[in-house]
């Protein structure tokens, strides 16, 4: 891998808002060369709708970097199985948005890119194609062999991590265990060390219930697994808060005094962050062999192709993947 960065964009659920924003991010400078995964007829057909002048490449997913040229876009062809239309979701083309992603994971774990930028898919009808998909960091995880990921995201002002992610919120409290928050824990802190550059981070961690339990009132998970938990890693040189009752912790006396907040789960930290900063949110997925980040946002397949999509996450993630790349290039050299 050459110094300049190479950053694989996998363009998403195709009749959404994915390919609209990756063309509109390759009308920017940057210090990397952007290289689309996806069908270029597509990207093609909906830069001819929107109305864009992008000039497309073909490229293999290795070989040395280029620097990037506004107003063009390298990509790596991944034909869909059927032709879309911008709004209109088919099935048969889940295969092609999980071939996407397969050839993203496999060029950034053989040094082809240097981290991968993900477009927004639409899980409902991946499912609907019968593919058991919950999303993209299930499937990462699955793809790279991690038996464990973080889900965190982050503004500049903000960064908050998940301890359970995708799941129905009647199974969250069986899934808080000492094993999960543990290991969670352990990735959130390494990766903001590795990853971040935080040489000492420290972590808000928030309880489960309405005011972390009430002393027992509200709810023995507190008493019985998180407070435990949080003795035995504090023991080992873990700087963590809580847990604290989620509907104060995120205030300003709080997250002076902290690098990231940990959420027990997805409903419960990512609301205020996205409420903070929609659309200038990336989603960064921890504890990966590669560097991962995305959107904050949906496929908005109302916005596919009416030229109205903000392309501002997506900005947002490109930049902060080329920061970690940059980082990470650093660290190996040393």
């Amino acid at each position: 891998m050459s110094a300049l960065p190479r950053i694989a964009i996998t363009v998403g659920e195709p009749a959404g808002i994915g390919p609209d924003i990756v063309l509109a991010a390759a009308a920017h400078s940057w210090d990397a060369e952007l290289v689309a995964v996806g069908d270029p007829q597509l990207l093609a057909a909906r830069a001819a709708h929107l109305g864009l002048s992008v000039t497309l490449r073909e490229t293999a997913p290795g070989g040395q970097a280029r620097a990037h040229q506004p107003g063009a876009l390298a990509v790596v062809p991944v034909p869909l199985v059927t032709p879309c239309r911008p709004g209109i979701l088919d099935p048969a083309n889940a295969a092609y948005v999980l071939q996407t992603l397969q050839l993203a994971v496999d060029g950034c774990l053989a040094g082809d890119f240097s981290a991968m930028v993900t477009a927004p898919v639409q899980k409902s009808v991946i499912n609907d194609a019968g593919i058991a998909f919950t999303g993209h960091t299930e499937f990462l995880a699955a793809a790279t062999g991690t038996e464990r990921v973080v889900m965190m995201l982050a503004t500049a002002e903000l960064r908050v991590a998940l301890a359970t992610t995708h799941l129905p919120l009647a199974a969250v409290p069986a899934a808080i265990t000492p094993e999960l928050l543990r290991a969670t824990l352990q990735i959130l802190e390494h990766d903001l060390r590795a990853r971040f550059g935080v040489a000492a981070p420290r972590i808000a961690v928030l309880g489960l219930n309405p005011h972390a339990g009430e002393g027992g009132h509200l709810g023995r998970e507190e008493l019985d697994v998180i407070i435990p938990t949080l003795e035995e890693l504090r023991a080992g040189g873990m700087h963590l808060q809580g847990p604290l009752p989620a509907d104060t912790a995120f205030n300003p006396r709080v997250l002076r005094q902290c690098d990231a907040v940990f959420a027990m789960y997805h409903d419960q930290g990512l609301p205020v962050l996205k409420y903070s900063g929609f659309g200038n949110a990336v989603n960064i997925t921890l504890g990966l062999p590669i560097i991962r980040t995305s959107v904050d946002h949906g496929t908005a397949l109302d916005l596919a192709g009416s030229g109205a999509a903000d392309p501002g996450s997506l900005l947002h993630a490109l930049g902060q993947a080329i920061a970690m790349s940059v980082a990470s290039g650093a660290r190996d050299r040393s």
